[in-house]
């Protein structure tokens, strides 16, 4: 089977419907899909028959109800096709009402307090506008989760809610302009960066398979110094990796495009073109599902931790986000954007979102990992701004003092070599330290971590618009001319919310001083972040919104705080484990070993054992560090901890208290590394080198 032909081929996409509905069914279908119609059950029935002998002549045995709850992963029951016969012999069967609604345990999966395990229903409801897909010999389905008690139990729900209310305000300010279109639909496109290491390597570090990343560790002679890995040659065990990884996604409609050397040895980078956001967020999850499957064929693991190896460079996910009606891209400023009235509306609606809601924005990627990588000199800082260039920098400005913008001839870019063409130069540079950024024809949300579910940094980005277009709408439906009056409002806006706009250095310390000075919010680490959920604000956003219900906002605010207390609970008792069983007896071993030799030496005669005594002074005393530093945090884990995890105080307790004792611990442990032959963890260079 060529390229082409395998692509989408474990899809049942619009041409396998089209194949296989009767143009009656096809046409309800479709209205479901584009208009939100519901579909009656005599449909469902049609629809689930032709899915159910589509997938079992692709080799389906099995289907499922694919879905994404609050733990951010996905999950998934299988259920045979087959049905048992009175007379001993079996069918295959699927009905309508099987495809649309399926049960789950809602009490087993994070809830934050909605669900007591002695309440455990849980439904889940088929989202028809992401296509059904074959997994091996599985269909899945994707579908929203949701409790007995109707209130939303995953992350897909809220997605979902933000798209339909950002579609409503997007064409009630575009009506107003005179333009009238059917469908308004945010568009996400992800960047995945991800690290492969040999699966030998990663079962011999205990740190690796509890938590995700190595919580001991001395960064290798070399590392990225070079700068020789990005972009660089692609090892053929990768390239193998990479290459079965495509074929798998393309087969199931992941338009898997770009893929690369990352900066740090063992990282890599994969892009998919762009889609609908729900659908989006599916192909990442399904994305990295896949990722990890193919590397366990291939011998390798993949680790998505946003700072798996200290020193080196971390993984992030940058999520490209636009704004798309009827295929015309929203925030395409053109070729004369000074004079595209809709263009810089959304755009200016986008900032005002931006600066008014930089807390909950901040929080959507607030994770003890991602705390690791953000402010790293990989990633940008915790601080948000905008970033919008040169160009239409100068443009609002120019709206902002009502001057003229005298727009700059970007001209060609000679090269100076005859037989290498002349460019076009690009109107503005990129910034890669800027937290969101405007790159052309969308904008870039860079802060995301590498482990992280885009479905909520999309459903809180498109709330945050929604509401600066519902209250522009507002105002232009009284306007007398609405295109003057919305000129004047492009004018307000950046004139009120100038300060989020930072084109400079997002690392610099001056940066953070002038953030301070504008007032902008600087959350440096999750726990700082992630109580600003409940902030009166964001609730009353969220609930006029029709987004969340104030319950499930005070779940979720549970849910990431006790995530965060946990996952530092399991790091601090790995490193204990591991420095107890491991480290400290092989560095006691090292030091017997010393004090023997020098034994030896002084019963053969006087040779002199200067070096012998300075090492195992060196090691001796770092064994008694090494001691006091676990002790130190068998107290604060084990010992002082809250009895809660659902706590703001919780969370800052284990900031303030373990995480400070983990760091002192890890350094005791890795300068005895560097003097101690034969540790018992494989080194970084040894990792990373590895592949």
């Amino acid at each position: 089977m060529k390229m082409p032909e395998k692509y989408g081929s474990k899809v049942f996409n619009d041409a396998a419907m089209k194949a296989r509905l009767t143009p009656e069914t096809y046409e309800n279908l479709k209205r479901t899909i584009s208009e939100g119609k519901p579909l009656v059950d005599s449909i469902a029935d049609q629809v689930a028959q032709a899915m159910k002998n589509w997938a079992v002549e692709n080799g389906a045995t099995h289907f499922t109800h694919w879905f994404q709850p609050l733990n951010g992963v996905t999950a998934e029951k299988h259920e045979a096709f087959l049905s048992p016969e009175p007379d001993g012999t079996a069918i295959m069967k699927f009905s309508g009402k099987s495809l649309i609604k399926g049960e789950s345990d809602a009490s087993s999966f994070p809830s934050g307090g909605l669900r007591a395990t002695f309440e455990a229903r849980g439904y889940t409801v088929w989202d028809p506008t992401s296509y059904a897909f074959i997994k091996g010999t599985t269909l899945c389905i994707p579908t929203a989760f949701y409790s007995y008690s109707g209130e939303a139990l995953d992350q897909k729900t809220p997605l979902l809610r933000s798209m339909r209310d950002l579609e409503t305000e997007a064409k009630r300010v575009l009506s107003l302009l005179g333009q009238d279109y059917k469908r308004v639909v945010p568009t996400t496109g992800a960047e995945q960066e991800y690290f492969l290491i040999d699966r030998q390597s990663y079962y011999a570090r205990r740190d690796l398979m509890y938590t995700g990343r190595t919580l001991f560790g001395v960064k290798p002679p070399k590392a990225q110094e070079l700068d020789d890995h990005y972009y660089g040659m692609i090892r053929l065990r990768i390239g193998q990796f990479m290459k079965e990884l495509d074929e798998e996604l393309w087969q199931m409609g992941v338009a898997a495009v770009t893929e690369h050397n990352e900066v740090a040895p063992a990282q890599h980078e994969l892009a998919v073109i762009y889609n609908t956001s729900n659908v989006a967020c599916d192909h990442n999850q399904l994305t990295m599902e896949v990722m990890r499957k193919v590397a366990k064929r291939q011998g390798l693991t993949c680790l998505f931790h946003e700072k798996p190896f200290e020193g080196v460079n971390g993984s992030g996910k940058h999520l490209n986000w636009s704004l798309a009606a009827d295929g015309k891209n929203l925030l395409n400023p053109g070729s004369t954007p000074e004079e595209n009235l809709i263009f810089l509306l959304f755009f200016s609606a986008v900032i005002k979102a931006v600066d008014d809601y930089q807390e909950l924005l901040r929080l959507t990627v607030a994770t003890s990992s991602n705390d690791r990588r953000i402010g790293a000199n990989e990633a940008p800082p915790a601080i948000i701004s905008v970033f919008v260039g040169d160009e239409l920098d100068a443009i609002l400005s120019a709206i902002r003092s009502g001057g003229h913008y005298a727009k700059k001839d970007c001209g060609l870019l000679g090269l100076g070599i005859d037989t290498l063409p002349t460019i076009p130069t690009d109107s503005t540079d990129r910034n890669r330290t800027s937290p969101f950024a405007f790159t052309g024809d969308k904008f870039e949300f860079r802060m995301p971590g590498a482990s992280l579910a885009l479905a909520t940094p999309n459903a809180v980005l498109n709330t945050i618009v929604a509401e600066s277009l519902r209250q522009f709408a507002d105002e232009l439906e009284s306007a007398p001319d609405v295109e003057s009056a919305a000129a004047e409002l492009i004018k307000r806006v950046n004139i009120e919310h100038e300060r989020i706009i930072f084109n400079g250095n997002g690392y610099s310390a001056e940066w953070r001083e002038e953030a301070e000075r504008r007032g902008l919010s600087c959350l440096d680490t999750a726990a700082d972040a992630i109580p600003h959920l409940l902030d009166r604000k964001n609730v009353e956003l969220m609930t006029r919104h029709g987004i969340y219900t104030e319950k499930e906002l005070e779940s979720r605010c549970e849910i990431m705080l006790e995530s965060y207390c946990k996952t530092i609970n399991i790091e601090a008792n790995t490193m204990l484990e591991i420095a107890k069983q491991d480290i400290l007896p092989a560095v006691l071993r090292y030091s017997g070993e010393l004090a023997g030799i020098i034994e030896r030496k002084k019963a053969i005669s006087s040779l002199p054992c200067r070096a012998d005594y300075a090492v195992l002074e060196r090691i001796s005393a770092g064994a008694d560090e090494l001691f006091e530093a676990m002790q130190v945090l068998e107290s604060a884990v084990n010992k002082n901890a809250p009895k809660t995890s659902t706590r703001p105080e919780d969370a800052a307790y284990f900031r303030d208290r373990v995480l400070p004792a983990m760091a002192q611990l890890r350094r005791v442990a890795d300068s005895l590394e560097e003097l101690t032959p034969g540790w018992p963890l494989p080194s970084y260079g040894t990792i990373l080198f590895r592949v």
